[in-house]
């Protein structure tokens, strides 16, 4: 007899449950691929994501909220109860300043560009710090080189931008002008 537990065949609630075990101690977000092979990849991808969406369903009306991102599928906490939760924390979030937030716009509707590029846009010199700020917190990569003399760096963002902005995709970027708007409020303070 084997020491190896025999793992069932699971029908659909007792693999949502597994979902949300699965989700819920994951660190990071899990693609489809990875909660695919915690079946052995027999499960079909059109039923697993149909599936996580009911478990999305599930959990609407709850405190967290099951997402899908650029990565995968994670759960999160709901943007509205934020507030309250900031209250428990004893660190204040990271305060970027006005210049590393233009810089990481321009590189988002922008992308790819060069340090150049950005210094066009922006009209200031980009400072090293920037650029390795938000190569630091994981938001921009360099993704090549223009062919061009001095074969610049291009910048693009990265998944991880995408996972921590919880947005799938760059279409889901707000409209260029929306986030125009709230730069020029925060310059009214």
């Amino acid at each position: 007899m084997s020491d190896t537990p025999h793992l069932l065949s699971p029908n659909p609630s007792d693999i949502k449950r597994i979902l949300e075990a699965a989700l819920l101690a994951a660190q990071d977000a899990l693609s489809i691929a990875e909660l695919r092979r915690m079946f052995d990849e027999e499960l079909d991808a059109s039923v697993l994501r149909r599936l996580l969406d009911e478990l999305r369903d599930d959990w609407s009306e709850r405190g967290v909220e099951l997402i899908q991102v650029a990565s995968g599928w994670r759960f999160r906490t709901r943007a509205d109860l934020q507030p309250y939760l900031e209250k428990l924390k004893n660190e204040k979030p990271p305060r970027y300043s006005r210049a590393v937030l233009e810089t990481l716009a321009i590189i988002a509707y922008r992308q790819p560009v060069t340090r150049g590029d950005i210094e066009d846009i922006r009209g200031v010199s980009v400072s090293p710090g920037i650029i390795k700020a938000l190569e630091g917190r994981g938001w921009i990569d360099s993704v090549g080189y223009r062919e061009v003399p001095g074969r610049p760096a291009l910048y693009a963002t990265t998944r991880r931008f995408l996972d921590d902005l919880g947005l799938r995709t760059l279409a889901e970027l707000p409209p260029l002008a929306e986030l125009q708007k709230v730069m020029n409020f925060d310059d009214a303070r």
